[in-house]
């Protein structure tokens, strides 16, 4: 992919460098722990509450112990339904290639919606945010899941910092290893959660939620602490969670979903209350709270995605979700 500027190869190393080191603070008291260098894979210790931040197979563990207990059952559900449902590989090609194909074909449908969605904030979005600053972007990745967004935006020439709950091989944090050697370097991985984000204030530029905004429990509390992390003019974007214009359409499908979970693999898969859809009204509740405004923009998925809903109301069926794109700039 060819970058967003010319970027000497002098500048692409120093680049490298700036993208290893983060101010980060303890997830358990909110101290601040001082400057992290990824390189130097040491860990480091909370001087207020004892915490340690410490490095595991190159992803920093920022995860305080009681909230490893408690989304204990929901990382252990969630990764037995991925390896099922067919998600990962053993082969580094198949991650190289995403989002623009899933060489394993078990996900196809799945994967051409995310190109869709990447192809357009790469020609619609991403461009205005690099002619704003005219620099690499600090990007913020929350639920980066094998890093394959991460692995684009590097490849575009921005510093992306990839978080996410699961730490596997095949489909979390773990198995953005294979974007090593394509890079030549590797952007940090921090095993955390989205509402208590290991770092300190006003270190990013851009905060993206790929798919992953619907897990939060709370949605003004999870884009508060994403929006703690941006500087002045930062900005917010939302990709690919399900948007239903009324709660209870949403509400439908979380129990069509649940039924279906509990038949095909013995459990609902609820053991976090997450939020799981979008709705208008709760992004202007979040737009009320934190001061927002959200500027909507929607990709096209093709004919057999628009006719989606005509064929669900010939048929009886609950009206199917959208995949918008939201993007808020932070005014303070």
């Amino acid at each position: 992919m060819v970058k967003s500027a010319a970027i000497t190869s002098l500048e692409e190393e120093s680049r490298r460098s700036m993208a290893a080191v983060l101010l980060v603070r303890c997830p358990v008291c909110t101290h601040i722990m001082g400057l992290l260098d990824p390189c130097e894979l040491s860990d480091k210790t909370c001087a207020l509450c004892g915490f340690v931040l410490r490095e595991d197979r190159g992803i920093w563990r920022a995860l305080a112990p009681d909230r490893q207990r408690r989304f204990s059952q929901f990382m252990r559900e969630y990764q037995e339904v991925r390896v099922r449902e067919g998600r990962g590989s053993s082969s580094p090609g198949y991650y190289l290639s995403l989002p623009y194909a899933d060489l394993t074909g078990r996900n196809s449908w799945q994967w051409s919606i995310r190109a869709v969605t990447f192809r357009y904030l790469l020609r619609r979005l991403l461009p205005q945010l690099e002619q704003l600053l005219a620099r690499p972007l600090d990007i913020l990745d929350i639920g980066a899941g094998n890093g394959w967004l991460s692995y684009r935006l590097a490849e575009r020439g921005h510093l992306p910092v990839a978080v996410d709950l699961l730490d596997n091989d095949t489909d979390g944090l773990g198995a953005a290893r294979h974007y090593h050697f394509s890079l030549g370097w590797l952007f940090p991985r921090f095993q955390a959660e989205m509402d208590r984000l290991p770092f300190a204030n006003e270190q990013f530029d851009v905060v993206i939620f790929n798919a992953s905004l619907h897990y939060s429990e709370d949605y003004c509390a999870t884009l508060r602490e994403a929006i703690r992390c941006l500087r002045p003019r930062g900005h917010v974007l939302i990709l690919d969670s399900p948007f239903y214009r009324r709660e209870e359409i949403g509400r439908r499908m979380i129990e069509e979903r649940r039924q279906k979970f509990t038949n095909s693999f013995g459990f609902a898969s609820d053991s976090i209350p997450s939020r799981e859809f979008l709705t208008p009204a709760a992004l202007d509740e979040a737009a009320f709270t934190l001061s927002l405004r959200w500027k909507i923009f929607k990709p096209w998925y093709g004919w057999n995605w628009a006719l989606r809903p005509v064929k669900a109301r010939l048929l009886r069926q609950r009206e199917p979700s959208k995949f918008y794109l939201f993007w808020a700039e932070v005014n303070r």
